[in-house]
């Protein structure tokens, strides 16, 4: 399994090369870094819990087409490594399964899932989701902030990955919601302090938008 593990970590890191948009490779280290520790607290298979967090994004509808790959192209990778039928299955389970989309997608049910799961979501969270979301938003052309442009309370797939939005509008539309959508115990006391550090940088930065004496 460290072979197969080590081809995937390898192929995955080729293919993100030239990614920049925060999906890239330090984004996937970092969520299988998180999605391992995770797993050792809790029954599981830790090798899908590994590989999934290796491939969770290179089936994002966010990467370019010269990057992306179609779960037919990640099930074919894994069978060519000689992993068996069943943990292919349940890694394109928990790959297919995990995006935020919106915030609309059901409760995911394997336990693999939620670990992987919670490791993406907390790594959009904290210093490290804020770096992250202003770089996804300038590779887009998002403005930082709009006082005129309102939070989108509720969305569809579609709008939430199609309309027009800002960097500081993402933090109300998925960043600040992620605490509350954590799986595991532990994903949820790690969310806290991540959740508290983005609440003390949007005060910060409405402080110094706004500008000394700007209502006086």
């Amino acid at each position: 399994m460290k072979e197969i593990i080590e081809n995937i970590e390898r192929t995955v890191k080729d293919r993100l090369k030239k990614e920049g948009t925060g999906h890239d490779w330090h984004h996937i280290e970092r969520v299988r870094r998180t999605a391992v520790n995770l797993a050792k607290k809790y029954a599981c298979s830790q090798s899908v819990v590994e590989l999934s967090a290796l491939l969770h994004d290179v089936i994002d509808e966010k990467l370019s087409d010269e990057i992306r790959m179609s779960t037919e192209e990640v099930a074919a990778l894994l069978e060519r490594e000689g992993l068996d039928q069943s943990s292919i299955s349940d890694i394109l389970a928990v790959i297919t399964s995990i995006s935020f989309k919106g915030g609309n997608r059901e409760k995911v049910s394997s336990i693999e899932a939620q670990i992987v799961q919670d490791a993406d979501r907390l790594d959009a969270m904290g210093a490290i989701g804020i770096a992250r979301v202003f770089s996804y938003g300038g590779s887009k052309g998002s403005l930082i902030h709009d006082p005129d442009m309102p939070v989108r309370s509720s969305m569809t797939e579609k709008e939430y990955r199609s309309d027009r939005s800002t960097s500081i509008n993402h933090f109300y539309e998925k960043l600040l919601k992620l605490k509350d959508l954590m799986n595991t115990e532990e994903g949820r006391v790690l969310a806290l302090q991540r959740h508290q550090f983005m609440v003390a940088y949007l005060k910060q930065f409405y402080l110094e938008w706004e500008g000394p004496g700007r209502n006086s």
